[in-house]
């Protein structure tokens, strides 16, 4: 067998391991949320978050014993931009996705403020042990309270909608349905990390093979390959129709990645975890700017259209491209950097300060809750 047919059977069997894992893993998180009898926003902004991000944890801690820490902040930055500008892009493309009230008032706000909070503490060049117990103990506390939210909410939900002759028969289902469902998510995560695994080993190789730089094959196929668990669950959750487990997967997992893993990897890293100049400088405000974004987009209606998931993916192209240009040193970046600089970003906040002018004019005239 060539080396070519062994390379595209890794790359189909990671797809359709990516696929099928991601499907089990929507089901199961569904049905938890029905059987906790709490809202799927919730499973998706813990279980499922934590869960995908599980690929990031183990790609820096092992970066971090290995000794090659700074390429943790790298995998974090690169993974939560290719999160929302990437991922939220692609599910909005498939579906309008609904956001809820908490979702704009808390958690993006959250991931906003972690956002900074990494980039305050990364200025004096790494990330130490005490900045790590810092950001570990921030996922402790949003986990938490996540989850006494949950619990006040299940604790309303269980007054009103369960019956008093059941209250003695359905504890034991509701635990044996959790239990199900919590083995469906973790075969779902398995297969998610392999399948990831297989199609991040395959599109590498198939890349060589067609001649494409290291540094172009270094820059997207591996920068993304630790969110593609994030990207097949918030994809196949937006297909389902399931846009609250869509946008909590990718809030949630853009929280985790700075709270969890720059938090675990900064505890572990005997030396800290080392902070460029490049990335201070361009990375990290760019993963900051693309956090930010998520305020209005999501307040503007409750609900992210299908031409800003449009944008969204525009913009993250344009990202590749100027890390590719910029790497490459190629005389075309300049021209570019203005291009963007001067003209695409001005007419997107022209664009978006007409519309919400617009939409608060039409609020106005129908006014309606946010979902």
């Amino acid at each position: 067998m060539s080396i070519l047919h062994t390379t595209t059977i890794t790359l189909i069997a990671g797809l359709a391991l990516l696929i099928m894992g991601a499907e089990v893993l929507v089901r199961g998180a569904a049905r938890l949320s029905s059987a906790l009898g709490v809202s799927p926003l919730i499973v998706g902004l813990t279980v499922v978050a934590y869960g995908t991000s599980s690929a990031e944890l183990a790609a820096c801690a092992r970066s971090a014993v290995l000794g090659q820490n700074g390429l943790a902040i790298g995998i974090v930055v690169g993974s939560n931009i290719f999160n929302v500008l990437f991922v939220l892009g692609v599910s909005a493309l498939i579906i309008p996705l609904t956001v809820t009230k908490r979702v704009i008032r808390l958690d993006v706000p959250i991931m906003i403020a972690v956002s900074v909070l990494l980039y305050l503490l990364a200025l004096d060049g790494a990330i130490s042990r005490w900045d790590g117990l810092l950001l570990f103990a921030g996922v402790v506390a949003y986990t938490l309270f996540t989850v006494l939210g949950a619990r006040h909410e299940r604790s309303q939900s269980w007054v009103t909608e369960v019956p008093a002759a059941s209250a003695i028969e359905q504890p034991s289902s509701r635990r044996y349905s959790v239990i199900t469902q919590v083995v469906f998510i973790a075969i779902g995560l398995v297969m998610l990390v392999i399948g990831a695994r297989w199609f991040v080993s395959g599109a590498v190789s198939l890349a060589e093979s067609l001649g494409v730089s290291e540094t172009v094959i270094g820059l997207t196929i591996v920068a993304a390959g630790t969110s593609l668990p994030e990207a097949a669950t918030s994809i196949v959750a937006a297909l389902r129709r399931k846009p609250e487990i869509a946008v909590g997967n990718i809030v949630g997992s853009n929280i985790a990645n700075v709270l969890l893993v720059m938090g675990v990897t900064g505890l572990v890293a005997p030396q800290g975890v080392a902070v460029s100049v490049s990335a201070l400088n361009f990375d990290m405000p760019v993963m900051i700017a693309v956090a930010a974004s998520c305020l209005p987009v999501f307040f503007l209606g409750g609900r992210i259209e299908r031409w800003e998931g449009g944008l969204y993916l525009g913009y993250y192209f344009a990202f590749v491209l100027f890390l590719i240009l910029e790497a490459g040193h190629h005389k075309a970046l300049p021209a570019f950097a203005a291009v963007m600089a001067f003209f695409v970003l001005p007419l997107t906040v022209i664009t978006y300060i007409i519309l919400t002018a617009r939409r608060g004019r039409r609020k106005k005239a129908f006014p309606q809750g946010l979902t």
